[in-house]
Parts: structure tokens; sequence; C-alpha cells
């Protein structure tokens, strides 16, 4: 049987195989990525500055075809704006360069991903995307983020910080909050400042996706522009151990891969974030290929708002 005819100008995959990793490029496109590499003053001490440029090298290991849902993703460029030179800045001192970097590539872009870094990236992230008035914050993450601010910005602290500087509670969603890993004070305080809380039960019984698709529809009411915090500790501990903060228990990263992509087919999700991820903990590359697979999941996920 002879070799079937692949036309003059198809190459041999021996030779040449797209990855997610060839959509990079320095053009100004739909979708920009910035690297936000913020380590300093984290409650959970790690290498999280190494976590952007482990992506971008893991997204070499992935196709641009979806064989699932035969989609192809090789028509789309991402804006690759490189690293933020953040790593030996604290969260306070990021502020003005991410927000103003954020701010620029939203203007630009319909969508925006940010690569951290640890959580402290998402409160200069809503920032410039945004008003405070108008944006409304969906977070997936174990954890309220509502520690007291008084002994200065971490990662344990960026939701107190927003509703400190202004942001109504009522535009904020939180999704996937674990029991026995926050405390009766923060949950007090999402109640009082009128959050949204639902809890890691509430997403088994109900379906991850569905309760994200009904904060969606929550906060698209009341909200221009939603703004999607990924903490990857929300991932259970056994498939994410490269997390700091996972426990046992946690949403399976195959969940976590479809809320990302019905996220970011919401034409009203201007910018995204994924942090916590610290690849000095890494396992056979486990944590940055659940990262780089949920980043091709944002780009299946807004291909599909084309319709």
């Amino acid at each position: 049987m002879s070799a079937p005819d692949r036309g003059a100008t198809e190459v041999s995959e021996n030779r040449s195989w797209l990855s997610i990793h060839s959509l990079l490029t320095s053009e100004a496109e739909r979708l920009a990525l910035v690297g936000a590499p913020l380590v300093k003053n984290s409650i959970s001490p790690g290498r999280y500055d190494l976590a952007p440029d482990i992506v971008r090298g893991a997204l070499r290991r992935l196709s641009v075809y979806d064989l699932e849902t035969q989609n192809d993703l090789s028509d789309l460029r991402i804006h690759d704006f490189g690293n933020l030179p953040i790593a030996e800045l604290t969260p306070a001192d990021a502020l003005t360069p991410l927000r103003e970097t954020v701010s620029q590539l939203s203007r630009q872009s319909e969508l925006t991903i940010i690569l951290g870094g640890h959580n402290g990236v998402t409160r200069p992230g809503v920032r410039g995307a945004a008003s405070l008035g108008s944006i409304g914050l969906l977070t997936l993450d174990a954890h309220f983020d509502l520690r007291d601010t008084d002994g200065g910005l971490n990662n344990g602290n960026p939701i107190q910080a927003l509703l400190e500087d202004g942001m109504p509670g009522v535009h904020i969603s939180q999704i996937g909050l674990a029991p026995f890993a926050n405390t009766k004070k923060a949950h007090a305080k999402a109640m009082r400042a009128g959050i949204s809380v639902r809890t890691l039960s509430e997403c088994f019984e109900r379906g991850l996706v569905q309760v994200v698709k009904d904060e969606l529809d929550r906060l698209a009411g009341n909200c221009g522009t939603i703004y999607v915090d990924f903490d990857i500790d929300v991932i259970d501990r056994g498939q994410m151990p490269s997390a700091p903060g996972a426990r046992a228990g946690g949403v399976s990263a195959r969940d976590f891969f479809a809320a990302a992509r019905s996220i970011a087919a919401h034409s009203k999700v201007r910018c995204v974030d994924l942090v916590e991820f610290d690849p000095s903990m890494d396992v056979q590359a486990t944590g940055a290929l659940t990262a780089a697979r949920w980043f091709a999941e944002i780009l299946a996920g807004f291909s599909a708002r084309r319709g």
C-alpha cells in the first residue's frame, strides 16, 4: 500500500509540530499574556517567581488541536508581553507596575492572561482591568484571602485589600472554599461584605461548572467587566502537589479545566490570572503541565466567543 499523499506544502510532523507555545507573538493581538513573578511576602514561602517561564516552556508540549471537540486553535495568536520585573518587589510596590500594564493590555486586547506569581497579583490585576465600581471578581480558591492587612500585603489578603480599596463585596464571588482551611473570622467578614460564598461541597454536589455559570450570570447582571482569579490550590493536592496551599479533597484537575473553558467563553471576562504554582515543589512536571493545560483551556474557551 502506498503512503498517503500529504500534499506538496504539508510538513512532516517528525520535523515540525505546532504547539500552544507556537501561538505566542510580540505583536498586539486579541489575546494578551503577561508574567507576574511576584514572590515576596508569601505566607507560604516558595519560588512562585519561576512559574511564568516554566508554564511557557510547558506550552511546547501541548498541541493546538482539541481531539474531543475537534477545535483547532492554530489561528489564534497571543501577544506575549514578557515578565514584569517585580520579583524583588513587595505586593504593595508591585501594585503600580502591574496595574498599569494590565490596564494597557486590557485596552488593546479582549482577554488578558496573567501568569503569577502568588495570589498578591490579583489585587493589581483587578485594579488594572476596570474601575472597582464596575468590575466583578470571581475566584476559584480554597481560601477566602481575607486576612487582615495590618501586617502588610501578602498572598493571604488580596480580597481584604480590594474591599478596603472600595470594591463592593456584592461584586465578588468565591468558589471552592474548603473546610478546615479557613477561619470563622474570615467567613464572617465575607458574609458582612455581601460576598457570594460557594463551598467545596456545593461544587461537588451541583458540579463546579454549573456553580461557575451561576456566579458568572450573577456578576454579569451587576458588572460590565469580570476578572477571574484561578488559584491553583483549589485543585486536590494529590493532583496538584506543587501548590503549597492545596488540600486533600479539592476539586479535580478535569473539573478545573472545564471551568476554565466555560469562564473564558464568557464575553464579559476580560482578565484572568493563574496563581500559587510553585515549580520548586513540582513532581514530574505535574504542576507545569496542569498550568499549561489550563492555559490551553482558556484559549479554547476564548475561541468559542466567535460562535
